[in-house]
């Protein structure tokens, strides 16, 4: 890559290697798998930066793909005894903190496909467009798997089900940065 590639490169991982890292965690649920998933993604976003015509989607792409695979992997079986927090730099009220963890932990109880849409249409705040960009589905496929992915967030919630626009932003509020 030229000098001044290798610039806008490092300035676009500045910018965004935060939102990237804690969207890896939300996918995988492991502090550390996100960390590698990052690497992992940021590697391949590198290698891809002179063609990347959009390179916030390709890098929320490749990241959740490689949180995705770092959970499957055999040797990251393992679970903290304390859950983890999104955010321990951010001074949270109790009940909010613990509803958040609530919802935390769920996410990690549906299925990976519904996971990943889930977080990109409500964590990142995208369309259905974007996210069926993104994944690679088409904008049916998404919808069902927003549909899917809310139901079975509701069953393991044990909650009231949550409509696409009544309560859709108690998720996105809870699961958001902050």
């Amino acid at each position: 890559m030229k000098s001044d590639e290798d610039e806008d490169f490092r300035q676009f991982v500045a910018a965004q290697i935060d939102g990237l890292r804690r969207l890896a965690y939300l996918t995988c649920g492991n502090w550390q798998a996100a960390d590698d998933a990052v690497s992992t993604g940021l590697a391949k976003l590198y290698l891809a930066w002179p063609k990347v015509n959009t390179p916030h989607w390709y890098a929320r792409r490749v990241v959740v793909n490689a949180a995705t695979d770092e959970v499957r992997r055999p040797w990251r079986r393992e679970h903290a005894a304390e859950p983890e927090f999104l955010d321990r730099s951010v001074p949270d009220p109790a009940a909010q903190v613990a509803e958040r963890d609530r919802i935390q932990q769920a996410l990690l109880k549906i299925p990976a496909g519904q996971r990943k849409v889930l977080l990109l249409r409500f964590y990142e705040d995208l369309s259905v467009e974007d996210t069926a960009a993104i994944l690679g589905k088409t904008t049916g496929t998404i919808k069902s798997q927003t549909a899917r992915g809310l139901a079975a967030l509701h069953r393991v919630l044990g909650d009231t089900p949550w409509g696409e626009n009544e309560n859709i932003g108690r998720f996105a509020s809870v699961v958001r940065r902050g």
